[in-house]
């Protein structure tokens, strides 16, 4: 067995036993593939070996292993920032945006969605921990960018992304992923179709999934460690954001 089809299948058996500990069925977890900075081969194995949907932070990187791969249905996801000058293209090849963080943006991608596509699929990327380094919408600022976006015909808006600080608290993990969960159930309250929170990568997904998680981003634990990854490692300059990128 090769060894991404291994990975995968501990991954999956993580995602169960981390849902069925919360009560939860497993079926409500996906599982998003964190790809970026890998192979087309890497993805290529990976989806023989089952998975669907992969995510990819860089547009270029993403494009090209799109006219790679081209033969493969795969379900691609933009879950990195998104500059204005890429929204067409973006929109034009991506089914999901999980970085949507400003109206600007959004109503670009919306204008570029080719009629001939379903709408595109769109998550609101919070600031949940409030890192001035960090993209995404502060919790203030959401309701009023989630109700515009709801109301943007080429956009379907399925929920919540975020990337919280990285911590070795515990209690301090769950209850930053159970804030985005209550943002989420307060917009529903106001009466938005939500199905998705995206939260939790390699290291914390068993917390994320406890305090709601319905997509998981998994890079690490798949495809091994990154190639800046492992030199940042060896030289011990890992600082805490470039962390936060490398474990998805």
């Amino acid at each position: 067995m090769g060894a991404i089809r291994a990975n995968l299948q501990a991954v999956t058996l993580r995602v169960a036993r981390a849902a069925q500990a919360a009560g939860r069925d497993p079926q409500t977890v996906r599982l998003l593939a964190v790809s970026k900075t890998h192979p087309a081969a890497f993805v290529d194995e990976a989806y023989h070996a089952g998975q669907v949907a992969f995510g990819e932070n860089y547009v270029q990187e993403a494009l090209a292993k799109m006219t790679a791969l081209a033969q493969l249905p795969i379900e691609w996801h933009l879950i990195g920032p998104l500059q204005s000058n890429k929204t067409r293209v973006v929109a034009e090849r991506f089914a999901w945006v999980q970085s949507v963080e400003s109206e600007r943006v959004a109503r670009r991608l919306d204008a570029q969605r080719p009629a001939a596509l379903p709408p595109l699929n769109v998550l609101l990327q919070v600031n949940i921990s409030g890192e001035a380094s960090k993209s995404g919408v502060a919790p203030e600022a959401l309701p009023g960018l989630a109700r515009a976006v709801a109301a943007m015909p080429r956009l379907r808006l399925r929920g919540l992304m975020a990337i919280p600080e990285p911590t070795r608290d515990a209690g301090l993990q769950r209850a930053r992923f159970r804030a985005v969960r209550e943002l989420a159930d307060r917009l529903r309250a106001d009466g938005l179709d939500l199905d998705t929170l995206s939260l939790g990568m390699s290291d914390d997904l068993e917390a994320a999934i406890a305090e709601g998680a319905t997509l998981v981003r998994i890079g690490t634990a798949i495809f091994g460690l990154r190639k800046d990854a492992a030199a940042a490692s060896q030289a011990g300059e890992r600082d805490r954001d470039h962390a936060a990128e490398i474990h998805s």
